[in-house]
């Protein structure tokens, strides 16, 4: 433990730290003008506008909540000014139900926290640095004490201090004096606010705080009802708060904005020669950058990148994690600085991937905010990982994706002797935008006829599809896409039947009614054609999709006329219009005016795998078809939609469930998609990693 002498010394190297957490200690008192009142406890500013006080501070010595002025308003004292403020959220509130103790890990306990806003919210002032990691033995630490009056000396020195289960017990030389409950524990060995002051022994000089950490409880059932114009933090106010804390640091460094030295500064001098390579210049600009995402969609997410990179598989960690700022915290181990630097960067990496698979084919602004901010934060952890050695780069490179679909690809090659044509193919699984990772291959000098490729193909994709769908999360069923070539867009990829699970044994079931499942042209690669791309956002931005009817060539001796009036008919169709067509695409009329509606830009049409052939006229059942096709685009809701739409179409086909959808049960769906086109097949480009 350290000696006078060493914590004379000490104070001395934590100047400036001591000097900011002074600033940033408030007293609680009541509300402005009110005249000869005492001070109640202390506070500290952790975020602009928000001090965290403990609840009973605000509680009369019989328990009920103090007299605050009118509309409950308080009085905040920092820099010899009162302001005035008003309690928002109260997290010892009786009934909550917030689940386990953030702290403690067992049974549901109220913290003694509180949090009360400043009024004006043009009201300028410092903050403390909350830490992200749980206190366990303090060693080198104070407590600080609101006041009324300056200069006085806000702190008392701490001897020890250590964890159990009510929190944080510590020691000091004299007695906690009264009014420093609500105030910070620093930490100055680490440059940061660990604990707030809850109370002292009568008798002795040992005291307790709540960690700070217990501020992970705070939900939106915590926010104070009937105190007049109070305004929360939203439906995640832990989240909402720390970011805001986060960001304000932050930016405190920008060029020409710092006024003089900040708390980072401060942690910057105390920190110097440890030989630290994830420093606090580090930790703070990763805050800032995990600051700016959304909240995660469930705190097990959190646990479970946490519990990748320390390797420690399901089992969950002594600490609940809520935030991807908490998850940070929990991977300060004492570990060597080299094994610390590899952990923080592998979860920064996860945590960069699965924020930008999370939006990544939501529309809108906020969605494409989202992935910007994904992207800044994975292109800080491609700078910082390039001191790594190879093997650990390329161990915490891969993080597992969550695939949105899975592409089977037939290559044509070439003709055998006896004219059949011969086919490699490869699997991949997509991500979106044109990422691709290739899962599967089949590639011969000489290639195999379709139907052995297709055969190939099916034996193995039952279990790829199980694989897929387990990596895009639970319930999800991710889409087939099967990219062929001209005189193969006949086929009716909706009735493969595939492996209902992984056993040896398994039944085949139709792929189709289970999952959506589209047909590309295997003839569109990355080089996006002007027409394809004017096309597709065309009919994104259509109102209502219409069925483009395309007519049979009349006569088999017809010549260039009936030709020209199709790509007549195709070029000067409507942003909205999706060709359908009755023939079969095979061969001869179909085929040709399939050709041509690719060429002229379109991403999408419809058609039966087994169309009739020239050989005799549309009757009834086509127009069955056309009818079916323009009630399903009339109200489809977007091409988007179209997809799924044909899905549940298909199954209501193959159960019989409807009348008159028979004519649905070979349904193809051409869906090409020019912003996220299919990959070269056999390419020594590489690939991203689902990993």
């Amino acid at each position: 433990m350290p000696t006078s002498e060493d914590r004379t010394a000490g104070r001395a190297h934590y100047t400036q730290l001591l000097d900011h957490a002074g600033r940033t200690t408030v007293a609680l008192r009541p509300a402005p003008g009110t005249s000869g009142a005492r001070p109640w406890g202390s506070g500290v500013l952790i975020a602009p506008g928000w001090v965290l006080t403990c609840a009973h501070v605000l509680a009369a010595s019989d328990g009920r909540r103090r007299d605050l002025g009118p509309d409950g308003v308080l009085g905040v004292t920092f820099d010899g000014r009162v302001v005035p403020a008003r309690l928002v959220y109260d997290l010892s509130r009786p009934g909550s139900d917030a689940g386990p103790a953030p702290d403690v890990g067992h049974a549901a306990a109220r913290a003694d926290l509180a949090l009360v806003r400043l009024l004006d919210p043009e009201t300028a002032h410092p903050c403390a640095w909350l830490s992200d990691q749980p206190a366990t033995l303090l060693e080198d630490a104070y407590i600080f004490r609101g006041h009324d009056e300056s200069p006085v000396d806000p702190f008392i020195a701490v001897r020890f201090g250590a964890r159990d289960a009510r929190g944080l017990q510590f020691g000091s030389d004299v007695r906690v004096t009264p009014g420093a409950s609500g105030g910070p524990l620093l930490d100055c060995d680490r440059g940061e606010v660990v604990g707030i002051v809850k109370g002292r022994h009568q008798q002795d000089h040992v005291g307790l705080a709540v960690p700070v950490t217990a501020l992970r409880g705070l939900g939106p059932e915590h926010l104070v009802e009937g105190a007049a114009g109070a305004e929360g933090l939203g439906p995640d106010p832990y989240h909402a708060l720390m970011s805001l804390h986060d960001r304000w640091h932050w930016a405190g460094q920008e060029l020409g904005r710092a006024a003089g030295p900040t708390w980072f500064d401060a942690q910057h001098t105390i920190m110097a020669g440890r030989g630290r390579l994830w420093g606090v210049q580090e930790r703070l600009q990763a805050l800032d950058l995990l600051a700016r995402l959304p909240a995660p969609r469930d705190p097990l997410v959190v646990e479970a990148a946490v519990g990748e990179v320390l390797e420690r598989g399901e089992r969950p960690g002594a600490w609940l994690l809520r935030t991807w700022r908490d998850g940070h915290g929990a991977l300060y181990q004492g570990s060597d600085p080299y094994t610390e630097l590899r952990a923080f960067v592998h979860y920064l990496r996860i945590v960069a991937q699965r924020t930008a698979d999370e939006v990544r084919d939501a529309p809108g602004d906020e969605a494409a905010g989202v992935r910007e901010q994904a992207a800044r934060l994975a292109e800080f952890v491609q700078a910082k990982a390039v001191v790594l050695q190879p093997q650990d780069r390329r161990r915490i490179g891969p993080v597992r994706r969550r695939p949105r679909s899975v592409l089977v690809e037939f290559e044509p090659l070439f003709y055998d002797e006896g004219g059949s044509e011969l086919f490699n193919w490869s699997v991949s699984e997509g991500y979106g935008q044109g990422q691709w990772l290739r899962v599967d291959v089949q590639e011969s000098a000489g290639g195999v006829p379709f139907e052995q490729a297709r055969e190939q193909v099916l034996r193995r994709l039952g279990g790829r599809l199980l694989r897929a769908d387990g990596d895009a999360g639970p319930g999800a069923r991710v889409r087939l896409e099967i990219a062929v070539p001209e005189g193969r867009w006949d086929t009716a990829v909706g009735q493969w039947e595939v492996a209902a699970s992984t056993r040896r044994t398994a039944r085949l079931r139709p792929v189709g009614p289970g999952r959506a499942v589209i047909l590309r042209d295997q003839g569109r690669r990355e080089q996006v054609d002007p027409a394809w791309l004017r096309r597709w956002q065309g009919l994104a931005a259509a109102r209502e999709l219409e069925a483009l009817r395309i007519p049979p060539r009349p006569g088999a001796d017809a010549g260039t006329g009936s030709a020209e009036a199709i790509w007549r008919l195709l070029e000067t169709a409507g942003d909205g219009a999706l060709p359908a067509l009755c023939h079969t695409v095979a061969d001869g009329f179909g085929r040709d005016a399939v050709g041509v509606a690719l060429d002229t830009g379109f991403p999408a049409g419809l058609w039966p795998a087994r169309g009739h052939g020239e050989e005799r006229d549309c009757d009834a059942g086509c127009e069955e078809f056309h009818r079916g096709v323009r009630e399903l685009l009339q109200g489809s809701g977007g091409v988007t939609r179209l997809p799924e739409l044909v899905r549940q179409l298909r199954a209501k086909a193959t159960e019989a469930a409807e009348e008159g959808t028979h004519w649905a049960r070979d349904l193809v769906l051409l869906y090409d998609d020019p912003e996220d086109p299919i990959p070269p097949l056999f390419t020594d480009r590489p690939q991203v990693s689902p990993r």
